[in-house]
């Protein structure tokens, strides 16, 4: 396992201590056992359907896989750290939608509700589009460039200082526009 693999580490760890392998958990989260294998090894980059699966298998909030302590209280971010968004704390996600950078705004607060992040988004350039779908509710704020949500049969483009609310359930994916970088808040509930 990488040494900076901590997303790996956690989901090895949470997966043991319910006595589950590899398999189960796969079988829970209805994916292959190799991508399991490969997000514990640190092998490959996670994307957040996939984990959200995995929190609702393992019975923990999204925030418990991301976040770097659990200290409690409130998560407060100051101007300096929102400035070091794309270096500190940032899951990497590789996908047909682009890279995207989310930067947890709530990083140790535990028991919390709702996983506030800072999404950046890099086009990959292809375009092919796979929806996913996921339990929960999603709410997404422009702040730089314009992002597309797929969701279902629609496609709405996100320009800074526009928002969009919708059901997770509903296959959809959230991707660069015109082949520009972009930047938006999102606010991610997944219920238990």
């Amino acid at each position: 396992m990488a040494e900076d693999n901590k997303l790996g580490r956690k989901i090895t760890t949470l997966r043991t201590a319910h006595h589950l392998s590899a398999q189960d958990l796969a079988d829970r989260c209805q994916c292959d056992v190799e991508v399991i294998e490969k997000l514990e090894a640190g092998e490959v980059p996670p994307s957040l359907a996939p984990l959200i699966k995995i929190t609702r298998a393992l019975g923990v909030r999204l925030g418990t896989l991301m976040d770097d302590d659990e200290a409690f209280g409130p998560a407060y971010i100051d101007g300096e750290q929102m400035a070091e968004v794309e270096r500190v704390k940032a899951l990497q996600t590789a996908s047909d939608a682009g890279d995207l950078s989310y930067f947890s705004l709530a990083a140790g607060r535990p028991s919390r509700h709702m996983d506030p992040f800072v999404i950046t988004v890099t086009p990959s350039g292809e375009t092919t589009h796979k929806l996913d779908s996921h339990e929960g509710e999603e709410w997404l704020y422009g702040m730089e460039g314009c992002i597309e949500i797929e969701y279902g049969n629609e496609v709405f483009v996100l320009h800074p200082g526009e928002s969009i609310y919708y059901d997770s359930i509903v296959p959809h994916q959230v991707r660069a526009h015109d082949g520009q970088n972009a930047k938006f808040l999102a606010c991610v509930y997944t219920p238990f």
